[in-house]
């Protein structure tokens, strides 16, 4: 049940996004977009554990990526899409 996760408290701020530098506003409103897309399109029924794994698989993948800020939005629209379609169960993603 997605409706049950506020992506708000999930999202970043530029102090999360220090190893930025002077680029942390802009590195923290890419992950955000990454986070607000993968909410929209997960699927309504989606379970908490689900949704908070995918969560947080974005952010271990794309808090440090050299690539966050290089790659377009249509890439990570697509990243996000694969994603999606590629999670097997709750239990497919195991952080590190």
């Amino acid at each position: 049940m997605k409706s049950l996760i506020d992506i708000h408290v999930a999202l970043s701020t530029p102090d999360d996004m220090d190893v930025w530098d002077d680029r942390a506003e802009e590195a923290s409103d890419r992950l955000n977009d990454l986070l607000f897309m993968l909410y929209d399109r997960a699927d309504d029924d989606s379970s908490v554990e689900q949704l908070e794994k995918q969560i947080q698989k974005v952010w271990e993948i794309w808090l440090e990526d050299e690539h966050l800020l290089d790659i377009d939005m249509q890439d990570l629209s697509d990243w996000v899409d694969h994603l999606l379609a590629t999670w097997d169960d709750a239990d497919s993603y195991e952080p590190e």
